[in-house]
């Protein structure tokens, strides 16, 4: 295990990093509850995930989660007490961010599973952000079709409304419907959350920090609810690789379906298809990584930094 005291300019850091083998040893006891064929069941398009990769790195986070999710209960138990108040439980929200393909909503998928597998049973729901863009529609008619994934192309409303109401303890809240088939929004869809225990927000830009009001004052952001947050991080080198991978096999599934919206690539050559997936990322995912998506890796509370072969080979972790 190696603290990291400064950065390269010699700087202080709030944050301590890791390498595998220090932080797989952090599990301790934390039980193991998935097998081998749940696992598969997890994993995304092109992610290699297996039981090593659950056990030492995921295993660690969720022993962590545990002990942040009861601290922060706590907390608001006293605060409750302080303020002579009887309310609701209120739910442990947790971000999970990064790049287009580096393997996120895996992440949030296995964090959901093994956090409903704690002794308490608690009840976890996942939302991901890509429910809250708007509709294709709108996306063309603010001519934004080809920064669909860019901040201005969501509903930050929509979404800053729907986690203040979860956070709040309302009854039932509903959040909309994304198709990655039809790539729209499904108008007669949509997720109903009752009061979780814990929420899970996964999204490219789950963390960007609060815009500035015309009148100068700064408004809220998501991740001001957040109670803990995941960056999945990678080169982008790696990461592109990875998209183009998934791009290519996507032909043989998803794009082959007669609804795909991208049923036009399904039928295209391996060098066809590997040309249209690299301008994809040149033109669109990554000027949006480098410009707004990376950016946000320093709010997060926990960082899972990838090596080429998909595993995590380092984390840093933000000292309270």
């Amino acid at each position: 295990m190696s603290a990291m005291a400064s950065n390269g300019a010699n700087q202080p850091t709030p944050f301590v990093e890791l390498d595998r083998a220090a932080w797989a040893r952090l599990r301790d006891q934390h039980p193991m509850r998935l097998d081998a064929s749940e696992v598969r069941r997890l994993q995304g398009l092109g992610d290699r995930l297996d039981i090593a990769e659950v056990e030492q790195i995921y295993l660690p986070l969720s022993r962590l989660l545990s002990f942040y999710e009861r601290a922060t209960e706590g907390l608001h138990r006293v605060t409750g007490d302080f303020l002579g108040e009887r309310r609701a439980r209120t739910p442990f929200v947790i971000g999970v961010a990064g790049s287009v393909a580096v393997g996120k909503s895996t992440t949030s998928r296995i964090l959901r599973e093994l956090i409903m597998r704690w002794e308490s049973r608690p009840t976890v729901e996942l939302v991901t952000t890509d429910g809250f863009l708007f509709p294709n529609a709108e996306l063309e008619r603010r001519n934004l079709m080809s920064r669909k994934g860019y901040p201005e192309s969501y509903d930050r409303r929509a979404l800053l409304r729907f986690v203040t109401a979860v956070k709040a303890g309302q009854a039932e809240v509903v959040a909309p419907v994304y198709s990655h088939l039809t790539y729209d929004i499904l108008p007669d869809e949509q997720i109903v959350v009752r009061q979780p225990d814990v929420l899970i927000v996964e999204g490219l830009n789950v963390l960007q920090a609060p815009r500035e009001q015309p009148d100068g004052r700064t408004g809220l952001a998501v991740s001001d609810f957040f109670d803990f947050s995941v960056y999945v991080d990678a080169k982008d080198s790696d990461v592109k690789t990875w998209y183009v991978d998934r791009f290519l096999r996507l032909r043989e599934t998803a794009f082959a379906q007669p609804s795909s919206y991208f049923r036009r690539y399904a039928s295209l050559s391996d060098d066809a298809a590997q040309d249209i997936a690299e301008n994809i990322w040149d033109a669109i995912n990554a000027p949006n990584l480098v410009r707004n998506i990376r950016p946000t890796r320093g709010r997060a509370t926990l960082v899972l930094r990838k090596g080429t072969n998909h595993k995590v080979e380092r984390v840093r972790l933000r000292r309270l």
